[in-house]
């Protein structure tokens, strides 16, 4: 998170300096952040405005003859002057830079193909890693990727991007002379690439390609010049430069390395010391964010201060100089920036490091605030899409909370300081200074900068020392009267926790909506074990190639440090209320506002306070105590449980105290997980996957983490072998047994009684409306008994699989799970047949699909049929009540 920060000695007059440097820096953000996705003529305008505004201001503030003469409010009045005209100037630049790159954008050949969706062959230079992105839902995927890169050349036919009307108007004999004639064009624009494939994840930046595909036109505010849709393998025409063929190495190094490691933590290692989050498992990632971590599975400021801190005393212990040692610290931030990757955090915590690795190494002390300032206007002005980025302002605002709250938390927090008395040996400093007026020289021979919250000093010797920012033997004791007072490491890593939370709260609730109430602590416990993990990884990795069983025992301790993390996280989203959901956006800030507004003179008086405290622990007891008694889920005795998972199927049926057997595992595994978490599943003897499309199995993950699995069964008409491949190999490698469902079949787990009755091979193959439909109506077909009723689990069949099954079967079930999430291909005759008094509908808010139909709806509403879903219900569960099934809502 946070970087290289806060002054080691700042006198007032610095302070408020540093307070105007503020100024600038947002007037660049914030016209970089309006203009971004503006046309050129839009950013033009507004840096002419800006420009003639001050130089209008520039020369309507001259500074009277008068005010030069009397000396004391020009000083005042001039600073000010010089911030308003700095924050124009800043304004200004901004404006224009976004112009400019906008209008080089814009302007080229490149914008116009994509303007007609050409087809193009083109040579591209990866500019940073293929990033594997998360597949949704649906019935099919593959493994994609997203690039940025830089393009080189493109090459395209004339009659490319016409349509057929343009042919038939125009004469066809000059378009078929002017396709033959191939353009190949020299250009030097960013794009984003999208592909397809495994051969894209062994590719690294520097690297440069040639490729086929469809150019499109960028979303509006990306500061790219075109989206190329790639077709097919990418050809190879160089390999990486030596330095990123180094960083690869040194990030393979680590993975091989962590591989012994568990799977959460041979995942998270790397992502935590190098970024690299390529095998980091989605439900670790998913407790991370929840638990307010998230900025440990990917390289922020954090770790750069880690590694400058290890760079400065290794150089020390050599017996380097001051200005050799921060030279060291820089290259050491330079070569891990190289191997973590130039991501937003990184590159403002890189530029505040440089600054204060220059000041320790002139011996000048460095202003934090000044220098994240500084920061945050070089980034805007030559990378003005980092105005956009959550990440960038993640990042800043941790910097800034760190910066300016946590000293005084940490003060209001803590025992204060016992003033020390000078010594005899300062004594002649000190008349010095009082007959001169200036500093004492022994004050200006310790320099230095904070370090991620931790302040570096060096005296005139070169002795290094740390503290928090601010802190001072000689600051006045504050209301050390004051009970309940913490040790002031206690209250430091409080205060930098709470300081950081509360800064980013406002861009999280811009981001996802929702506040995150255990990250404080959550944080606190896992500060711990971030350094030692950080820095045992980053010396495996630089061992990893010339010695890599080293590094194999270098990665043990880091594992039980990143272990310690996912335990913690694993902890902190089971916590009741860990997040609070509020509104997203803009409205959602506002009501955050407001919210801090009436707090704040709330807490600031004794009398509220106390009565806050107690509304606040009544609260708790309410929804900690009470409301579980009352409304506890799973409700106890339950039978079913039908899993909200979105858009697909995942169903619990009871088998016993902590097992169940489940049925389809949903889209995504992480919320899978969560499912059979809230409801106490911690071994599942039997696992039955209807049907191999992706909104049924690609949940298995979630499923096989950390319980044991006894046998998974599937239907036994092969159908998408590629998908089902894939679900063979995911269960060898856990060793689960697999088998298919053959009608007749039957279970007896706890309450429930299981028993296939479809697909039967006797009956022929399945017949549907194309492919996704012959496999829907290959789907296992569960019909589950208990003593007040039963349930029939009919998987994703289509008309035809039902009333197939209708005219071979007699099926009776109190609670029908609809087929194929409600669609609008249902047999009438089918679902009569049944008799069931509820529909359970799982179907994903807001689907593509159109599910559940209308039609669908109607039908069940018809036959008497109650209907529950998911989308508007949340979980849904099945219970026993007076003899008879109810089915009893989790609410959304």
């Amino acid at each position: 998170m946070p970087g290289l920060d806060h002054p080691t000695t700042t006198d007032d007059g610095d302070h408020k300096r540093s307070w105007t440097l503020v100024l600038p820096a947002l007037s660049a953000w914030i016209s970089a952040l309006i203009l971004l996705g503006q046309p050129a003529a839009v950013g033009l305008t507004a840096a002419a405005t800006t420009a003639l505004a001050t130089c209008a201001l520039a020369w309507h503030t001259r500074t009277p003859s008068n005010h030069r003469a009397s000396g004391g409010p020009s000083r005042s009045w001039g600073a000010w002057r010089n911030a308003v005209l700095a924050t124009l100037i800043c304004a200004t630049a901004a404006s224009a830079s976004v112009a400019f790159r906008v209008q080089a954008l814009t302007g080229g050949p490149v914008a116009e193909l994509a303007a007609r969706n050409a087809t193009v062959t083109a040579q591209i230079v990866l500019s940073d890693d293929p990033k594997r992105r998360p597949h949704k839902s649906g019935h099919f995927h593959r493994d994609s990727y997203v690039i940025p890169a830089t393009l080189k050349t493109i090459e395209s036919t004339a009659s490319q991007g016409h349509t057929g009307d343009d042919l038939s108007a125009g004469a066809h004999g000059a378009m078929s002379q002017a396709s033959s004639s191939a353009s190949r064009q020299a250009v030097d624009v960013p794009i984003t690439v999208f592909a397809s494939g495994t051969a894209w994840s062994a590719l690294l930046p520097s690297q440069r390609l040639e490729v086929t595909g469809r150019l499109a036109s960028p979303t509006s505010g990306d500061l790219v010049a075109a989206i190329l849709l790639v077709r097919g393998e990418p050809r190879i025409l160089t390999p990486p430069s030596s330095m990123q063929t180094m960083a690869g190495a040194l990030r393979t190094g680590l993975r091989t390395a962590a591989d012994p490691l568990p799977p959460d933590q041979r995942g998270l290692l790397p992502g935590l010391v190098v970024g690299d989050v390529s095998r980091i498992d989605p439900q670790v990632a998913a407790d991370l964010k929840e638990a307010g971590l998230s900025h440990l599975n990917a390289v922020s400021g954090a770790n750069l201060a880690i590694v400058a801190g290890a760079a400065l005393a290794i150089s020390r212990l050599v017996g380097l100089s001051l200005p050799l040692r921060a030279v060291f610290a820089a290259v050491a931030m330079l070569a891990f920036t190289v191997v973590a990757r130039p991501s937003p955090s990184v590159l403002r915590a890189l530029l505040m490091g440089l600054a204060a690795a220059l000041a320790l190494g002139t011996g000048r002390a460095k202003d934090g605030l000044a220098a994240l300032s500084g920061t945050v206007l070089l980034l805007v002005l030559f990378a003005p899409d980092l105005a956009r980025s959550y990440g960038f302002a993640l990042s800043v605002a941790a910097t800034a909370g760190i910066l300016l709250l946590a000293p005084r938390w940490r003060d209001k927090l803590s025992t204060a300081p016992t003033p020390q008395k000078p010594t005899k040996a300062d004594e002649p400093d000190a008349q010095e200074a009082a007959a001169t007026g200036r500093r004492p020289p022994t004050a200006d021979r310790r320099v230095g900068a904070v370090i991620d919250g931790r302040e570096l000093r060096a005296d005139a010797d070169g002795r290094l020392s740390s503290s928090p920012p601010g802190d001072r033997a000689t600051d006045p004791p504050r209301a050390a009267s004051r009970l309940c007072r913490l040790p002031r490491w206690l209250a430091e890593a409080l205060a930098v926790s709470a300081a950081a939370q509360a800064a980013v709260t406002p861009v999280l609730v811009l981001m996802s909506g929702q506040l995150t109430l255990v990250a404080v602590p959550a944080n606190l416990l896992v500060a711990p074990a971030v350094a030692p993990a950080t820095l045992l990884g980053f010396a495996a990795a630089l061992v990893a190639p010339i010695w890599p069983d080293a590094a194999g025992l270098l990665v043990v301790p880091a594992g039980y440090a990143v272990g310690w993390i996912v335990t913690v996280a694993r902890w902190a989203v089971n916590v009741p209320l860990a997040t609070l959901p509020w509104p997203g956006g803009l409205p959602g800030l506002g009501l955050l506002a407001i919210a801090v507004a009436v707090a704040i003179p709330v807490l600031r008086h004794r009398p509220w306070r106390a009565m806050a405290l107690v509304t606040a622990g009544a609260v708790l007891v309410a929804v900690l105590v009470i409301r579980p008694l009352t409304g506890p889920w799973p409700p106890k005795g339950w039978l079913m449980v039908m899993c909200d998972v979105g858009q697909g199927d995942g169903l619990v049926v009871a088998a016993g105290p902590g097992r169940g057997v489940v049925v389809d595992t949903g889209p995504d595994p992480v919320v899978m997980d969560r499912c059979l978490r809230r409801i106490g599943i911690e071994e599942v003897p039997l696992l039955v996957l209807t049907h191999p499309h992706a909104d049924h199995v690609d949940g298995l993950p979630g499923v096989l983490r950390n319980r044991r699995v006894g046998a998974v069964v599937v239907s036994p008409r092969p159908t998408a072998e590629q998908a089902s491949a894939r679900i063979s190999a995911v269960l060898a490698r856990h060793r689960v047994p697999e088998g298919s469902a053959v009608p007749g079949t039957r279970w007896r787990f706890g309450p429930s009684e299981l028993t296939v009755v479809a697909p039967d091979l006797a009956s022929g193959t399945a017949n549907g409306q194309g492919e996704g439909s012959v496999i829907n109506n290959s789907s296992v077909v569960i019909h589950v008994r208990w003593r007040a009723g039963s349930a029939l689990l009919a998987g994703d069949l289509e008309t035809e699989a039902q009333d197939d099954l209708a005219r071979h079967l007699t099926l009776r079930a109190d609670i029908l799970k609809t087929p194929h999430h409600g669609s609008n291909r249902q047999s009438p005759a089918f679902l009569a047949s049944l008799g069931a008094r509820a529909a359970l509908i799982s179907v994903g808010a807001g689907n593509d699909y159109g599910h559940p139909a209308t039609s669908t709806l109607a039908l069940l509403h018809r036959l008497g049929a109650a209907v529950h879903r998911t989308d508007r219900s949340g979980d849904l569960a099945v219970v026993e009540h007076e003899g008879s099934l109810a089915v009893v809502p989790r609410g959304p």
